[in-house]
């Protein structure tokens, strides 16, 4: 689970043993945003949350499915942008390189 306010970001990494049973948190992690991060549009706040927690936990999840729930359902259809600035490019490559699915967190 990942989230970003106007200054952080904040993660949760979890895992479940299999269908029906408890969600298990294996780490925590935040980090404040630079001032030129904290100009993001949310959108892009709420992807550079997904990039961080991707980037620290990168051992953990290379080679396992991973499913990210985000309060912002606009992230699916960024990373399906034609256009994109090239941040979000070098972003969408890194995602790339797992396996991920974006959820909507209801």
């Amino acid at each position: 689970m990942c989230d970003a306010s106007n200054s952080a970001l904040g993660l949760v990494l979890n895992q479940r043993a299999g269908a029906g049973l408890p969600v298990h948190v294996i780490a925590y992690a935040s980090r404040t945003m630079d001032s030129a991060q904290q100009n993001y549009p949310t959108t892009e706040k709420e992807l550079l949350a997904i990039v961080f927690a991707l980037d620290k936990f990168r051992s953990y999840l290379l080679g396992s499915r991973i499913v990210v729930f985000s309060n912002h359902a606009a992230l699916r259809y960024l990373l399906k942008k034609p256009d994109a600035k090239p941040r979000l490019i070098r972003w969408m490559l890194l995602l790339q390189e797992f396996n991920i699915e974006i959820r909507d967190k209801k």
